[in-house]
């Protein structure tokens, strides 16, 4: 699922903390549970397993649905 981000956002979203809607843990995207054997994938909450994101990539979009997610926080890189 980070590669789908990466390329929908240009970021390297393994190393973005993500509070969970539902039980409000937060926690590093790469440690949610991420199940893609569907049409798109879907991150699950390493906590409670509330579905967090859903992202669906076709030829043409990228459909990105982070309800499930209270805050994305993404940690930039400083420049040099």
């Amino acid at each position: 699922m980070a590669g789908l981000f990466a390329e929908a956002f240009g970021v390297d979203v393994t190393t973005a903390t993500v509070t969970c809607a539902s039980c409000g843990a937060a926690g590093r995207f790469a440690d949610s549970h991420v199940y893609d054997r569907a049409p798109g994938a879907v991150a699950r909450c390493a906590g409670c397993q509330a579905v967090l994101a859903r992202l669906v990539r076709t030829p043409t979009e990228v459909w990105l649905d982070l309800r499930g997610a209270r805050s994305v926080r993404v940690p930039l890189t400083p420049s040099a």
